[in-house]
């Protein structure tokens, strides 16, 4: 399941909130991907601006990966910032559900918690 937040700002202004609310919330930004830029710069171009932010929080990945190596293959955290329709939208892949391809009901609990995390990082980042 996606979970999706359009916002009427501008794009800009949205990739930097993502990474101001991640912060403020407790998450780590690993890294951003200017997908559009990368992709002109190959000769590639898409028609839209699309970034990634790739978020962690040390706490709960520790708790995961110090049981479950396996999970790393699903972080760290992502959130896509592109335009569409006139809008900016930021997507994701609910961690809960991520976490239904490891049969990890272990972690259900703080993989909810993340996601909620990162619900709210994306609709404070839309405003």
């Amino acid at each position: 399941m996606l979970i999706n937040v359009e916002s009427n700002k501008d794009f800009d202004q949205v990739v930097q909130a993502v990474q101001e609310k991640s912060k403020e919330k407790g998450f780590g930004v690993m890294s951003v991907h200017e997908v559009h830029k990368i992709l002109e710069s190959k000769g590639m171009p898409i028609n839209y601006k699309c970034t990634i932010v790739e978020i962690c929080q040390p706490k709960a990945a520790s708790t995961v990966l110090s049981k479950r190596a396996e999970i790393s293959t699903a972080m760290p955290c992502r959130i896509s910032v592109y335009e569409q329709n006139g809008k900016v939208v930021l997507s994701t892949i609910a961690p809960t559900e991520l976490l239904n391809m490891y049969n990890a009901e272990e972690f259900k609990e703080l993989a909810k918690e993340i996601e909620d995390t990162i619900k709210t990082i994306m609709e404070e980042a839309a405003k």
